[in-house]
């Protein structure tokens, strides 16, 4: 199969957690890039198309996310650029 990724995901197996509107819930991060990542977590019918995945090492790094693709209990994530996400006022 043919790799279409900019960038390549880097394997590890790491805690993390989805957090969105005031719940978390563990997930186990699979891989990761500069773009996005894959996670298992138990049931993937309790992930928000958007939330924020806070790595459990370090909690200071959190990723805003949205769900690519969803296999049995696999999601693959985009990271979404806060910059892209936020308009910016026209300059003056």
């Amino acid at each position: 199969m043919e790799e279409k990724r900019k960038y390549p995901r880097t394997e590890i197996d790491e805690p993390g957690y989805v957090s969105s509107g005031g719940s978390v819930m563990p997930c186990v991060v699979r891989n990761i890039s500069r773009e996005g990542a894959a996670i298992d977590v138990d049931n993937p019918a309790f992930v928000p198309q958007h939330f924020r995945l806070v790595m459990a090492r370090d909690s200071s790094i959190v990723h805003e996310c949205r769900v690519t693709w969803i296999q049995k209990n696999r999601i693959g994530l985009t990271f979404i650029k806060i910059a892209d996400a936020v308009a910016e006022p026209p300059p003056s």
